[in-house]
Parts: C-alpha cells; sequence; structure tokens
C-alpha cells in the first residue's frame, strides 16, 4: 500500500477519537514517518497525550509517558544498575526511556542536567549508564510538551536539545463547532484513557516502517528545490528580525519532512508548496529573534514569514 494510502487509513481512524487538530496531527505523522522529534507546545487540555497515545495506537509501537518535574534526576529517565544479592551481579533496570514513542510531559519543569538525559537518546537512538551503551528500539520518537504560558518553576531547554526536535508545533484552542463536538462524544460516553472501546484498528505495523521509509526517501527533489531550501534557511541568518538563524541541520530537517509530506500528498516528487508547509514548524524554534523585533509585535513566524514571501520560488 502507498504511503498516502497508509496515511488516509490513519486520519479516518484517529477521527475516531481526535476532534480538529488536524494540521498538527499531520505535522506528528510527517515527524514520525521522518524519524524525528516533536516539542509540542501548548495550553493544557488540548489533546496533546491524546494525539501521541493515538498515534502510538495506530503504528502499533509501545507507548512510554514521564511526568518531567523539578525533582526528576536523569536516572528516572534512563534507567540504573541494580545489584542482585542472588546472583551477585548488576542488572539493568530500564527506564521508562526504552520505549518507541516517549511523552515527555511538561518537558520545561526539569533541570537541564534532566533534559539533557534525552540528548544522547534523541540523536543518537542509544542511552549510556555507568559507561555502557544501550541501543533503543526503533522506531524511536521523543514528543515533549511544554505550556506556553505558566513559566514559574521551570527551567528553558538548552539550545542543543532544542535543535535535536524536528518540528515544534503550536497547539491551539479548538473552534467552538470542534469544542461542541468534543462534549457531544464524552457525552455519549467516550472516554480518552479507553481507546480500547473506541474500536481503533492498528494501521501499520513496525515490520512495514522499513518499507515505508524507503519509499519516503526515493522521492524526488529537484536541484531547483534544493536551492529553495538552502536560500530560505540562509535567508534567517540575514534577516533584520533574526539575531540567530537556523544551521545547516535545519535544511536537513526541512528536506527530510519535505520528502515525507510530498509522499503523504501522494506525489513521488517535492514543490515548493511542501516546503512553505513545514517551514515555521521546522524553523521557529531554531531562529533567535532581535529584542527590537520582539517589541515590534513580531514573532518567529511572523519572520519566517516574510522571509518566504522575499524568497523567489524555483518553476
Amino acid at each position: 500500500m502507498a504511503v498516502s494510502e497508509l496515511y488516509a487509513s490513519i486520519r479516518a481512524q484517529a477521527a475516531k477519537v481526535i476532534v480538529g487538530q488536524e494540521s498538527v496531527f499531520e505535522q506528528i505523522v510527517v515527524a514520525f514517518f521522518s524519524g524525528g522529534h516533536v516539542l509540542i507546545e501548548g495550553v493544557p487540555g488540548t489533546a496533546k497525550t491524546l494525539m501521541a497515545k493515538t498515534l502510538a495506537y495506530l503504528t502499533d509501537t509501545a507507548f512510554g509517558r514521564v511526568q518531567f518535574t523539578a525533582d526528576l534526576m536523569p536516572s528516572d529517565i534512563v534507567g540504573t544498575q541494580v545489584y542482585d544479592l542472588d546472583s551477585g551481579r548488576f542488572h539493568l533496570r530500564e527506564g521508562p526511556i526504552f520505549t518507541q514513542i516517549l511523552l515527555a510531559d511538561e518537558i520545561n519543569r526539569a533541570p537541564a542536567k534532566t533534559q539533557s538525559a534525552l540528548l544522547e537518546a534523541m540523536e543518537e537512538r542509544q542511552v549510556t549508564i555507568d559507561g555502557a551503551g544501550y541501543p533503543l528500539g526503533e522506531p524511536f520518537m521523543v514528543l515533549a510538551t511544554q505550556n506556553p504560558v505558566e513559566y514559574e518553576g521551570t527551567y528553558p531547554l538548552p539550545e542543543a536539545q532544542v535543535d535535536r526536535f524536528l518540528f515544534k508545533v503550536l497547539v491551539e484552542y479548538p473552534p467552538e463547532e470542534v469544542e461542541q463536538e468534543v462534549l457531544r462524544r464524552y457525552h455519549q460516553g467516550f472516554d480518552a484513557h479507553k481507546l480500547d472501546a473506541v474500536d481503533l484498528q492498528p494501521v501499520i505495523h513496525q515490520t512495514e516502517l522499513t518499507g515505508i521509509r524507503e519509499e519516503i526517501r526515493q522521492v524526488t527533489v529537484e536541484p531547483g528545490v534544493f536551492g529553495y531550501i538552502t536560500t530560505l534557511v540562509s535567508a534567517t541568518r540575514r534577516s533584520p528580525d533574526i539575531l540567530l538563524g537556523g544551521s545547516p541541520r535545519a535544511s536537513i530537517a526541512l528536506l527530510q519532512s519535505s520528502k515525507t509530506y510530498a509522499a503523504l500528498q501522494g506525489r513521488e516528487y517535492v514543490v515548493p508548496d511542501d516546503i512553505k508547509a513545514l517551514a515555521a514548524p521546522v524553523l521557529r524554534h531554531r531562529v533567535l529573534l532581535r529584542p527590537e523585533a520582539e517589541i515590534e509585535g513580531i514573532d518567529a513566524d511572523g519572520a519566517i514569514r516574510r522571509i518566504i514571501t522575499g524568497v523567489d520560488v524555483p518553476r
């Protein structure tokens, strides 16, 4: 089955439990197929956890969750060596990071040392405990959430870790008609904690993921599109609104995610509109605004829109 057909099936199944947030869920699926991680920013109660659990259910992958707090230690995430009195040996007690889709809830509530425990796992797909490396399963995806409003008791994410996220996705409040549909479903007995009762059916299995990613790798990218990507990312380094622009990792992320996005749309080639659609989630967490731009009320998305408008689209 083509990637676009699988994606259509995922959307149809997800609609049984997720109302609205189509764009957010689409970006999460794009990141999953691209092998990337997602930083989700939104206020509590906007279905962030539900979307993560639904994706794990539909892709037949193991799901784990860590609630980040100020007293969370790195060993609480990766695990630790425990001495067994009977055998006289140490054995690994795996932490919750040994899963396939990990929800790092309120990641900015833990100090930098604990946040950095995820860094090796996100980049190398392994963790190091007492000098020994332990590989993680495949696929492995981190979905980290943070509250954009409540800053008391939070810690800024290290820049190196933020750059490891393929996307930063913004979750907004739903429109009134969507929220009314949510109420109707709960009135009829829907329970977000009992997905089995909704008759969700896994759409893909882990053994199929390699073939899906291989199909995505075969998506064609013309030289003009390569140039469009590099011109956009380079423009972030020269923008009068931006102090620190995107690195080559941003260009790679935009290329890989655009190929996945094209495949989900049923195309075997990338077009400039694919890049425009993903420029904001790829770049918004990788740029640092100048204070003057913030005073003028310009946010990262606004600066990125200005850049897109000023760059010629290849034919």
